[in-house]
């Protein structure tokens, strides 16, 4: 990838991790830009955060296209059209089709709160409390057809304390989850990521 590479953020809420990925291209930390924001819910309150830095942004709605292949090929197309690198999911509350991840095979990244394999799904923070362990923490992996079930890339930990709740763990998590995507979506577009099988070698 050059300098020029290109990212389509695809967001179903709040934008944390849109407004950070902006924030790190704009100070250059990762050498890329984001070309499209996608959002399948017009209430998203993460799309400001592309109308505020200027980006291009898209809702389409799930309801209009129930069919999800024919959701996912619409998606495809539009990212195509705009010559994206690489597609970061930043809370985007749907299981993509294996015509969306065909398409941009390990070229779709996301960011998960818990070390996966371990608690994929909903409420990650909350099945980790509940399960009782001592350490959990973040992992950004490559997306294929399963859930959560991609060759991870990054992975940091976080202690759980005897007293955390899910809220005070996620807002433990948040920040870490942050840098860690950072570093993935940066070491993308330095060319320094090499899958082999199920294992990302970091060159």
């Amino acid at each position: 990838m050059q300098d020029s590479g290109r990212i389509a953020v695809l967001i179903s809420g709040r934008g944390s991790h849109l407004k950070n990925l902006i924030q790190c291209c704009a100070r250059d930390q990762i050498p890329a830009q984001i070309a499209v924001v996608v959002s399948n819910n017009a209430e998203a309150p993460g799309l400001q955060y592309a109308r505020q830095a200027g980006i291009e942004s898209f809702v389409l709605s799930h309801k209009e296209l129930p069919v999800r292949e024919e959701y996912d090929a619409r998606i495809v197309e539009t990212l195509r059209a705009r010559n994206v690198d690489l597609v970061c999911l930043a809370g985007f509350m749907r299981l993509l089709s294996g015509v969306f991840v065909r398409a941009f095979s390990m070229r779709i990244m996301n960011v998960h709160p818990a070390l996966l394999p371990a608690f994929p799904g909903l409420h990650a923070q909350r099945q980790a409390i509940e399960h009782g362990v001592k350490v959990t923490g973040v992992t950004v992996h490559f997306v294929d057809e399963g859930l959560d079930s991609g060759p991870i890339i990054l992975q940091r930990t976080v202690e759980v304390r005897n007293d955390d709740t899910e809220e005070s763990l996620s807002e433990r998590l948040l920040p870490i989850e942050h840098q860690t995507y950072a570093e993935a979506v940066r070491l993308f577009f330095e060319n320094r990521l090499k899958v082999q099988g199920r294992k990302v070698m970091i060159l």
